[in-house]
């Protein structure tokens, strides 16, 4: 999924944090988010990318765009638009 071309409204960073703390807390950022926009979230727990799509499927968002950088440590990106 490409989201090279979408604005975030609002960037969470969680890279640093195991699971299950960047769901906890993009469940808490999402809350405070309109509908229809967009979160961007960075973590390097590397089980993070089946935890969103998980968490994505569970609470009904749009899980838009999931990519890696890569580095040490490796951060994931992703970009989830709120129902």
């Amino acid at each position: 999924m490409d989201g090279n071309h979408i604005t975030p409204d609002k960037t969470l960073d969680q890279q640093g944090l195991l699971c299950p703390m960047p769901i906890i807390n993009t469940s808490k950022a999402i809350s405070e988010i309109h509908s229809r926009e967009v979160l961007e979230v960075l973590c390097t727990d590397p089980g993070s990318k089946p935890d969103f799509e998980a968490w994505a499927r569970s609470t009904g968002h749009d899980l838009l765009s999931s990519s890696e950088e890569e580095g040490s440590p490796k951060v994931f990106r992703f970009l989830i638009r709120k129902r």
